[in-house]
C-alpha cells in the first residue's frame, strides 16, 4: 500500500475548524464549515491583493511597462507562490479576527522592543502580591517573570465597567488586584451570569492563546483595580514558555485516564494553564476543612489522602477549643491520578487532607480553569465522588482503616 503524504497545513486547518465548532456549537456543521472556510479563503485573497500593492509601492523609481516583461507562465507561478505562502498563515487561523500566533516561529527572536511601564515601589509590591498565585506565571523563570511585571500596567475600574465583551478580539490579559467581577455569557440571545471573580484571579488568556473572540463578558460590580498585559508581550513571554511546557507535558497528559474523553485541542488548553508544584516528604498539600482553590494531577511521586477519624470529629464538635488531629489514611494517588476535585465540584470545603509521600511533583489547575476546561469530564468526576462518599460513611461509621 502506498503511503499518502498529508498536505502541509491540513492538520492546523482542521484543528482550527474543530476549535471553532466546539466554541460556537453550530446546529448545521456543513453550513458552518462553508462559512468558516469561505472566510479563510477571502482572507487569503485579501492578503494576495495587499502583497501585490505592497510590492508595487516598494519599487520606487521603477518604470512599469503596460505589460509584464515576464512570460505569462512565470507570472502565474509567482502568484501560486504568494498564495502558497499565505495558506500556511491562514491555515493556523482559529478566528478570522486575528492571525494565529505560533510561539515556535520566533522562539529565538528577541528583536522586539521590551515593553516597560514605570511603577512606584508601592505599585510593584501590589502587583507582585496580585500575581503571586497566578498559575500562568508559575513556570516562568525569574527573569521572564520580572519582564512580565515590567510590562504590566494598572487599570482602575468603576462599577458597571465592561472589562471585556463577548465576541471582541483579545487585546489584553488581566490579573485582578481587587474588586468583584461578574462573568456573563450570551446564550440564545440572553445574557446569563455564570460566575464571578472575587478579589483574586485572572482572565482573558484564552482569546490570546488561541486567537478566538472573547468567550464571555466581564463586568465590574464595584470599584476595583486590575493589571493588564498587552497581547504582544503575552505572546512573546507567556506563549513561548507555554510552547516549551507543551512539549514537556503533552505526552503525559495523553496518559491521564480522566482526560481521555477530551478532544486533543481541549487537552492542549489544559496543558497551557497547568502550574507545577514540588512537595517534600510529609508536606501537606491540602488540609481538611480548607476552602478549595486547585485541582491536582500527580506527575511523579505519591500522595496519601487522610481524613479525621470519627473520634477526632466528635472531639472537635463537642469540646470547643480542643482538637484531636488523629487521621486515617483512605487512599493513595500516584502518577497520572488526580485529587482535589471533590470540593470544586460540590462547592464545599476540603473533605480530606493530602500529604506527600517522598518528594512529589504535581500539576495544578486553578478553580477558574477547572470550571472552564474540565466540563466534559464532570460526569466521570461525579461518579468517583459517590465512591468517596461511600468510603467516608463506612469510615465514620466504624472507624475502620481503609487502604487501597
Amino acid at each position: 500500500m502506498t503511503n499518502m503524504e498529508i498536505p502541509a497545513g491540513l492538520k492546523e486547518l482542521l484543528q482550527g475548524y474543530t476549535v471553532e465548532v466546539l466554541r460556537c456549537r453550530p446546529a448545521n456543521l456543513v453550513e458552518f464549515a462553508v462559512q468558516h472556510f469561505t472566510q479563510i479563503l477571502e482572507g487569503q485573497k485579501n492578503d494576495l491583493k495587499a502583497k501585490k500593492r505592497s510590492t508595487r509601492s516598494s519599487l520606487k523609481g521603477v518604470t512599469f511597462e503596460t505589460k509584464s516583461n515576464k512570460p505569462k507562465k512565470e507570472d502565474e507561478e509567482e502568484e501560486k507562490d504568494i498564495i502558497k505562502s499565505t495558506t500556511a498563515k491562514y491555515s493556523r487561523r482559529v478566528s478570522v479576527c486575528a492571525e494565529a500566533y505560533n510561539p515556535d516561529d520566533d522562539e529565538d527572536d528577541d528583536s522586539e522592543p521590551r515593553v516597560v511601564h514605570p511603577k512606584t515601589d508601592e505599585q510593584r509590591r501590589r502587583l507582585q502580591d496580585a500575581c503571586r498565585d497566578i498559575l500562568l506565571f508559575k513556570t516562568l523563570e525569574q527573569e521572564q517573570f520580572s519582564e512580565v511585571l515590567d510590562g504590566m500596567f494598572e487599570v482602575l475600574v468603576e462599577p458597571q465597567d465592561h472589562i471585556i465583551d463577548q465576541g471582541d478580539d483579545g487585546d489584553n490579559f488581566y490579573v485582578i488586584e481587587k474588586g468583584v467581577y461578574d462573568i456573563f455569557v450570551q446564550k440564545d440571545g440572553v445574557s446569563i451570569c455564570v460566575g464571578k471573580y472575587d478579589n483574586k484571579g485572572s482572565f482573558g488568556e484564552l482569546a490570546l492563546m488561541y486567537n478566538t473572540p472573547r468567550a464571555a463578558t466581564i463586568i465590574a460590580t464595584q470599584e476595583g483595580a486590575l493589571w493588564g498585559l498587552d497581547r504582544a508581550t503575552f505572546h512573546r513571554l507567556i506563549l513561548r514558555n507555554n510552547a516549551k511546557k507543551r512539549r514537556m507535558y503533552e505526552a503525559f497528559i495523553e496518559c491521564v485516564p480522566l482526560l481521555k474523553s477530551l478532544e486533543l485541542s481541549e487537552r492542549m488548553k489544559i496543558v497551557d494553564v497547568l502550574g507545577v508544584r514540588v512537595f517534600k516528604d510529609g508536606e501537606c498539600l491540602l488540609m481538611q476543612g480548607d476552602e478549595a482553590d486547585c485541582f491536582y494531577i500527580v506527575e511523579s511521586g505519591e500522595v496519601k489522602i487522610m481524613i479525621k477519624s470519627k473520634a477526632a470529629l466528635l472531639v472537635s464538635q463537642t469540646k470547643a477549643g480542643q482538637q484531636d488531629n488523629s487521621e486515617v489514611e483512605v487512599a493513595r494517588c500516584s502518577k497520572g491520578q488526580y485529587f482535589g476535585e471533590l470540593a470544586l465540584v460540590t462547592n464545599k470545603p476540603r473533605a480530606a487532607s493530602v500529604y506527600a509521600v517522598g518528594e512529589t511533583k504535581c500539576l495544578v489547575i486553578d478553580i477558574q480553569a477547572f470550571e472552564r476546561l474540565l466540563g466534559p469530564c464532570m460526569d466521570i468526576m461525579k461518579r468517583n465522588i459517590s465512591q468517596y462518599e461511600q468510603q467516608r460513611v463506612a469510615l465514620l461509621g466504624s472507624s475502620v482503616d481503609l487502604k487501597h
